[in-house]
Protein backbone atom coordinates (compact mmCIF):
# COMPACT_ATOMS: atom_id res chain seq x y z
CA UNK A 1 0.00 0.00 0.00
CA UNK A 2 1.39 3.23 -0.74
CA UNK A 3 1.39 6.20 1.62
CA UNK A 4 -1.88 7.79 2.14
CA UNK A 5 -2.83 11.36 3.18
CA UNK A 6 -2.55 10.99 6.51
CA UNK A 7 0.52 9.51 6.78
CA UNK A 8 2.54 11.46 4.37
CA UNK A 9 1.00 14.62 6.48
CA UNK A 10 2.74 13.18 9.45
CA UNK A 11 5.44 12.07 8.02
CA UNK A 12 6.23 15.73 6.48
CA UNK A 13 5.24 17.06 10.02
CA UNK A 14 7.85 14.92 11.76
CA UNK A 15 11.02 15.66 8.97
CA UNK A 16 10.01 19.36 9.73
CA UNK A 17 10.48 18.84 13.45
CA UNK A 18 13.62 16.94 13.21
CA UNK A 19 15.29 18.06 10.61
CA UNK A 20 16.65 21.42 11.13
CA UNK A 21 18.03 20.64 14.66
CA UNK A 22 19.65 17.50 13.44
CA UNK A 23 20.29 18.08 9.80
CA UNK A 24 24.16 17.68 9.70
CA UNK A 25 23.73 14.77 11.70
CA UNK A 26 21.37 12.94 9.18
CA UNK A 27 24.01 12.95 6.31
CA UNK A 28 25.38 10.47 8.26
CA UNK A 29 22.37 9.26 10.49
CA UNK A 30 19.23 8.83 8.09
CA UNK A 31 15.93 8.53 9.84
CA UNK A 32 14.62 5.46 9.33
CA UNK A 33 10.96 4.56 9.62
CA UNK A 34 8.49 1.71 9.47
CA UNK A 35 4.95 2.26 7.95
CA UNK A 36 2.74 -1.09 8.83
CA UNK A 37 -0.12 -0.87 6.97
CA UNK A 38 -2.95 -3.95 6.21
CA UNK A 39 -6.24 -4.76 6.90
CA UNK A 40 -8.57 -7.26 8.74
CA UNK A 41 -10.95 -9.02 7.75
CA UNK A 42 -14.02 -11.01 10.25
CA UNK A 43 -13.09 -14.43 9.39
CA UNK A 44 -10.68 -17.02 10.79
CA UNK A 45 -8.28 -16.14 8.42
CA UNK A 46 -8.53 -12.45 8.55
CA UNK A 47 -8.59 -12.27 5.24
CA UNK A 48 -11.24 -10.40 2.56
CA UNK A 49 -12.38 -13.96 1.13
CA UNK A 50 -14.95 -15.98 3.00
CA UNK A 51 -16.93 -19.16 2.59
CA UNK A 52 -17.26 -19.82 -0.82
CA UNK A 53 -15.98 -17.17 -1.93
CA UNK A 54 -17.71 -14.40 -0.72
CA UNK A 55 -16.16 -10.80 0.39
CA UNK A 56 -15.72 -10.68 4.17
CA UNK A 57 -16.73 -7.96 6.52
CA UNK A 58 -14.06 -5.52 7.39
CA UNK A 59 -12.87 -6.00 11.46
CA UNK A 60 -13.47 -2.51 12.61
CA UNK A 61 -11.64 -1.37 16.29
CA UNK A 62 -9.69 -4.18 16.03
CA UNK A 63 -5.84 -3.73 17.80
CA UNK A 64 -3.14 -5.01 15.86
CA UNK A 65 0.42 -5.06 17.64
CA UNK A 66 4.20 -5.07 15.90
CA UNK A 67 5.57 -7.98 18.11
CA UNK A 68 9.07 -8.65 18.09
CA UNK A 69 9.46 -11.52 20.13
CA UNK A 70 7.29 -12.95 23.46
CA UNK A 71 5.86 -9.80 25.16
CA UNK A 72 8.37 -7.08 22.92
CA UNK A 73 5.16 -5.09 21.28
CA UNK A 74 7.44 -2.27 19.03
CA UNK A 75 3.89 -0.80 17.80
CA UNK A 76 -0.13 -0.67 18.20
CA UNK A 77 -2.70 0.34 15.73
CA UNK A 78 -6.54 0.28 15.58
CA UNK A 79 -8.33 -0.80 12.45
CA UNK A 80 -10.46 1.98 11.57
CA UNK A 81 -14.52 0.90 9.91
CA UNK A 82 -13.36 -0.62 7.04
CA UNK A 83 -10.58 -2.95 9.16
CA UNK A 84 -7.62 -0.84 7.39
CA UNK A 85 -4.64 -0.08 9.73
CA UNK A 86 -1.74 2.10 9.44
CA UNK A 87 1.02 3.13 11.91
CA UNK A 88 4.53 4.48 11.54
CA UNK A 89 7.34 3.62 14.22
CA UNK A 90 10.85 4.58 14.48
CA UNK A 91 13.22 1.74 13.36
CA UNK A 92 14.90 0.05 16.07
CA UNK A 93 18.58 1.23 15.70
CA UNK A 94 19.65 -2.93 16.93
CA UNK A 95 17.20 -4.62 14.15
CA UNK A 96 17.93 -5.10 11.25
CA UNK A 97 15.33 -5.38 7.87
CA UNK A 98 16.22 -9.05 7.98
CA UNK A 99 15.97 -9.87 11.82
CA UNK A 100 13.12 -7.57 11.70
CA UNK A 101 11.38 -9.32 9.10
CA UNK A 102 12.14 -13.41 10.75
CA UNK A 103 11.40 -12.35 14.16
CA UNK A 104 8.40 -9.71 14.33
CA UNK A 105 4.95 -11.06 13.04
CA UNK A 106 1.42 -8.84 13.08
CA UNK A 107 -0.89 -10.10 15.79
CA UNK A 108 -4.52 -9.26 16.67
CA UNK A 109 -5.11 -8.75 20.05
CA UNK A 110 -9.12 -8.24 19.91
CA UNK A 111 -10.64 -11.26 19.61
CA UNK A 112 -12.57 -12.45 16.45
CA UNK A 113 -15.71 -12.83 18.58
CA UNK A 114 -16.20 -9.13 19.07
CA UNK A 115 -16.47 -8.59 15.09
CA UNK A 116 -18.94 -12.29 14.51
CA UNK A 117 -19.92 -13.91 18.27
CA UNK A 118 -20.30 -17.21 15.88
CA UNK A 119 -15.93 -16.95 15.58
CA UNK A 120 -14.01 -18.13 18.56
CA UNK A 121 -12.97 -16.11 21.08
CA UNK A 122 -9.20 -15.81 19.38
CA UNK A 123 -6.52 -13.20 17.51
CA UNK A 124 -4.91 -13.22 14.49
CA UNK A 125 -1.22 -13.63 13.99
CA UNK A 126 0.50 -12.84 10.50
CA UNK A 127 4.02 -13.17 9.70
CA UNK A 128 5.53 -9.94 7.44
CA UNK A 129 6.95 -9.09 4.59
CA UNK A 130 8.47 -6.16 3.07
CA UNK A 131 6.57 -4.04 0.35
CA UNK A 132 8.93 -1.78 -0.65
CA UNK A 133 10.22 1.74 0.66
CA UNK A 134 10.35 5.65 0.10
CA UNK A 135 12.69 7.85 0.62
CA UNK A 136 11.91 11.47 1.19
CA UNK A 137 15.50 13.60 1.87
CA UNK A 138 16.42 12.64 5.15
CA UNK A 139 14.18 9.86 5.86
CA UNK A 140 13.86 6.07 4.47
CA UNK A 141 10.56 4.69 4.89
CA UNK A 142 10.48 0.89 5.10
CA UNK A 143 6.59 -0.58 4.09
CA UNK A 144 5.73 -3.67 6.01
CA UNK A 145 2.89 -5.27 5.39
CA UNK A 146 0.99 -8.99 7.03
CA UNK A 147 1.47 -11.84 4.65
CA UNK A 148 -1.51 -14.30 5.80
CA UNK A 149 -3.16 -14.13 8.88
CA UNK A 150 -4.34 -17.27 10.79
CA UNK A 151 -6.20 -18.16 14.25
CA UNK A 152 -3.34 -17.01 16.92
CA UNK A 153 -3.08 -20.46 18.67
Amino acid sequence: MALNLKSLLFVSLFIALVAAPIAEATVLFPIRLLQINGAVFCTPTGNNIGVNGTLSPPFPNATVRLQCGPGNVVANAITNPLGVFSTIVLFPLNLNLSSLLNICTLVVVTPLSNCNSTLPPVGLVSPIQLNGSIIIGPVNITIIIPTRFQILR
